[in-house]
């Protein structure tokens, strides 16, 4: 029996250590050298275990040493090379090749395209994967802090809210500093629309590929008249021709709760402060509760994001069709957003890619649920913590249930309708939630067809046309009961609509040639948008909501209201680039805009822009530390077409206030 057991004990330890002794068979020394195609060693390059956080540096000589696995990948990798993969080795020579292609992208500009290392005006391109991930249910969340000279300011973090979005600050004192929006050729009216915030909460942030900020005056003047805020352009995702059908699924789930609350008194330390103050005259009426009601306005909120896409393609056809639902609650009871979304894009070409087709359809549905954060915070911070939140007795039936600080009446039509509420006292924070229901639902569609044509006989010549369209319909309804603090015994039950659209059409020729070291690239081209808004605003009554039957001695009326205007234009450019180092480019546009006087209709922007590609000079070729250097001088001239009316030169009459009605007693 000792002998077995002695047996047993003898084989363990063998098999430990042949089990060390391969574990460590398994680890090596990884040494190596890093250069470039020219011989160089290239100092600080990354190199890692892919996968993990194991690795070093190159060394001044471009040496690095480090421990790793048998069957590790390693990864190796400096900024303006293109990274290596290689298997785990004793010995490693490693040359990394430029990555040219960084210098080749294409950009997105006004009326066409050009290499980002061409580029001569103030151009970034930025695609979403370089951005941070989290949640981000609207376009401007992607480009907050990811852009130099972009400012993207929360309007107040509600769901669904829009933001401040300023490039290079703002350039007017009474006319708007928004930036043009462009999305797949198409110009947006960034007005918005009840229930929108701005153009960009149509576009799902899954379906874009590039954002293209266009900042400096010689970069924007080809857009005229709307360019002195900048030019934000964004190009969204299509299908690639042979692909087979792949299926694409995001989602995610998040958790919002207030970082800090007001540091307040709870009810104990109210009425220990109020026995300080009037000792034996300690106010009788001083409630028992002992109320948090940051609590009672403040959650934590769950919100929702899916999105789901199909893209590939049919031998000439590339598509791609995506469906996004986004449901964003707010850390305010009551605030909700929800947004459904749809595209469909056909990237179809003919006549071996002679002729190409660009189309694209997109749908957005949102719903908005408002709460009245002003009210509700301003309650919490104003009201006694010694309230309760729901009242009881015979005056309380006037508010609904909720304590509020309530008066006598005898001053209503209805002699039953005993007690109002007392304006001079703080609200109920929780009822001026949820006695207040204000929701707007809108409708966005925008599509637009594109055809570029390569001339069979002349192949440096492209003539390219577009048309597209925007329809946006938002109605805003809110309905306040008559129990509330605000409108108690009226109520409110009031309505906006708005409704908008507009047709865009342009024409282009562009003609690209190279002539031994000069590169010409000339475009000429024509464009037309229409605009067209109508809607009504405050149409409404006294509501009942408890008995869902309007108030008629409360009702008010404005009428409906329907504005339009036009702009008219014609562009050119010229861009020449000799021994593809000395850039030049000059554009030219027209505008004629109805939003002002025949005698000032038209206005002329200009633009020069030159650059000297300095990494291409032989004196800077083979400095290894600089992927590129270029210098750029430009200049323009650009307009804002965006004051606010487009009659605003015409005498116009205006009602002197938004109802002018007056109250003969509970009649107006």
């Amino acid at each position: 029996m000792k002998r077995n057991v002695m047996f047993k004990i003898l084989l363990m330890i063998v098999v430990g250590l042949f089990l060390s002794l391969d574990a460590f068979a398994q680890q090596m020394t990884v040494k190596g050298i890093v250069k470039d195609t020219t011989g160089e060693p290239i100092i600080g390059a990354n190199v890692v275990v892919k996968g993990s956080s194991n690795g070093t540096i190159t060394d001044f000589e471009g040496n690095f040493q480090f421990n790793a696995n048998k069957g590790d990948i390693i990864v190796i990798s400096f900024i303006g090379y293109q990274a290596q993969e290689v298997p785990a080795a004793a010995n490693l020579n490693i040359i990394l090749k430029d990555d040219t292609q960084l210098l080749q992208d294409v950009v997105v500009i006004g009326y066409g395209t050009v290499k980002k290392n061409d580029a001569t005006g103030s151009v970034t391109a930025i695609k979403p994967d370089q951005l941070s991930k989290g949640i981000t249910t609207n376009a401007q969340d992607m480009l907050s802090g990811k852009v130099a000279g972009v400012s993207v300011i929360s309007n107040d973090g509600a769901p669904g809210s829009g933001a401040q979005i300023r490039i290079r600050g703002g350039s007017s004192l009474n006319a708007s500093n928004d930036p043009l929006l462009v999305i797949d050729g198409l110009a947006i009216d960034n007005q918005g629309i009840k229930g929108m915030s701005n153009g960009l909460s149509m576009v799902n942030p899954e379906d874009i590929e590039t954002f293209t900020v266009l900042k400096d005056a010689s970069a924007t003047a080809i857009y005229g008249s709307r360019a002195s805020n900048g030019v934000i352009i964004i190009t969204t995702k299509k299908g690639k021709n042979g692909q087979a059908p792949k299926i694409n699924y995001n989602g995610s789930i998040s958790l919002a709760t207030t970082q800090k609350r007001y540091d307040v008194l709870d009810g104990n330390e109210y009425r220990a402060y109020a026995q300080q103050l009037w000792g034996d005259k300690y106010p009788a009426e001083m409630d028992t509760a002992n109320t948090d009601w940051q609590d009672q306005i403040f959650r934590t909120a769950v919100s929702t994001d899916h999105h789901i896409s199909i893209t590939g393609g049919l031998k000439n056809v590339p598509y791609r069709v995506s469906v996004g639902y986004t449901n964003e609650n707010g850390i305010i009871k009551t605030s909700n957003f929800q947004r459904l979304t749809a595209s469909v894009n056909l990237a179809p070409s003919f006549f071996d890619d002679h002729l190409k087709f660009n189309i694209n359809a997109k749908y957005m549905y949102g719903r908005n649920r408002y709460a009245d954060a002003g009210a509700a915070v301003g309650g919490a911070l104003s009201i006694a913590p010694t309230h309760p939140v729901y009242g009881t007795g015979d005056a309380f039936k006037f508010s609904g249930g909720y304590w509020q600080n309530m008066q006598a009446t005898d001053g209503f039509s209805d002699k039953d309708w005993t007690y109002t509420t007392d304006k001079n006292t703080p609200q109920n924070p929780l009822a001026a939630l949820e006695q207040r229901n204000k929701k707007a639902n809108s409708n966005d569609f925008v599509g637009n067809v594109e055809v570029d044509y390569k001339v069979h006989f002349l192949p440096d010549l492209r003539l390219h046309a577009s048309i597209g369209g925007e329809y946006a319909d938002g109605n805003e309804r809110e309905i306040v009961s008559p129990y509330s603090y605000t409108n108690n015994y009226y109520g409110w039950n009031g309505l906006s609509t708005q409704y908008k659209y507009n047709i865009s059409y342009n024409a282009y020729a562009q003609y690209i040639k190279s002539l031994g070291a000069h590169d010409f690239d000339i475009m000429v081209g024509g464009e037309e948008q229409h605009f067209h808004r109508n809607g009504a605003d405050g149409v409404g009554q006294g509501w009942d909501s408890y008995k869902n039957e309007p108030v008629d001695q409360a009702l008010r009326s404005q009428k409906a209201y329907a504005t339009r205007n036009t702009l008219v234009s014609f562009f050119g450019r010229l861009n020449y680039s000799l021994l593809n180092r000395y850039l030049f480019t000059f554009t030219m546009r027209w505008d004629g805009s109805s939003r002002f006087s025949s005698d000032n209709r038209w206005g002329t922007f200009p633009s020069l822009a030159l650059g000297w590609k300095m990494k291409e000079e032989n004196f800077l070729k083979n400095v290894n530390f600089l992927s590129d250097l270029k210098l750029r001088l430009g200049w323009g001239i650009t307009g804002q077409q965006d004051i606010g009316d487009d009659f605003a030169f015409l005498p116009l009459y205006v009602t002197s206030d938004d109802y002018a009605q007056y109250p003969f007693g509970d009649t107006y």
